[in-house]
């Protein structure tokens, strides 16, 4: 994870078998935020199956 000074949003780096993807966390939705980083830091989404995939639009794991 790593913070951008300017703006002091999280940019979380998604590593997935097809490559990966940089996810950006708002300051608008601080506790949403909040767990996701939490849960990231804890390894709790490694190794998570992507089971819906809708192209163009969504990934749901």
């Amino acid at each position: 994870m790593e913070e951008e000074s300017n703006t002091g949003a999280v940019k979380v780096l998604l590593k997935t078998s097809m490559g990966e993807v940089t996810l950006q966390l708002y300051q608008d939705m601080p506790i949403t935020a909040g767990n996701f980083q939490k849960l990231v830091e804890k390894g709790f989404y490694d190794g998570t199956i992507f089971h819906r995939i809708i192209d163009g639009f969504m990934i749901q794991g």
